[in-house]
């Protein structure tokens, strides 16, 4: 459920509100009774961080380097997992377990 900022022009009384999307915004102020508390307008409380699908898909430029960037890496994963583990190594692969 979303957190709503919302804030009295009457008194200036400010107030977070955990709501669902479909309830009925608040009217009526807390501190002084009076119908003038008004939801406000706030940043996102969030932030999309790291190298997932919302970094690439959206930066400008053509979408066919971007696609052709993906099946790079696709390709680049099959052929990593289709490959016989080394000799005397049950992980398979470069490491020092074997």
């Amino acid at each position: 459920m979303p957190i709503y900022a919302y804030k009295c022009e009457s008194c200036g009384a400010a107030k977070d509100v955990l709501q669902k999307i479909s309830d009925p915004a608040l009217t009526d102020c807390p501190a002084c009774g009076k119908p003038t508390f008004r939801k406000q307008v706030t940043a996102a409380g969030f932030q999309l961080k790291g190298n997932g699908w919302y970094a690439t898909d959206f930066r400008g430029g053509s979408s066919s380097s971007a696609g052709s960037a993906v099946a790079a890496g696709a390709a680049a994963a099959s052929s990593e997992t289709s490959a016989a583990p080394a000799a005397g190594h049950g992980c398979g692969g470069d490491c020092s377990c074997g």
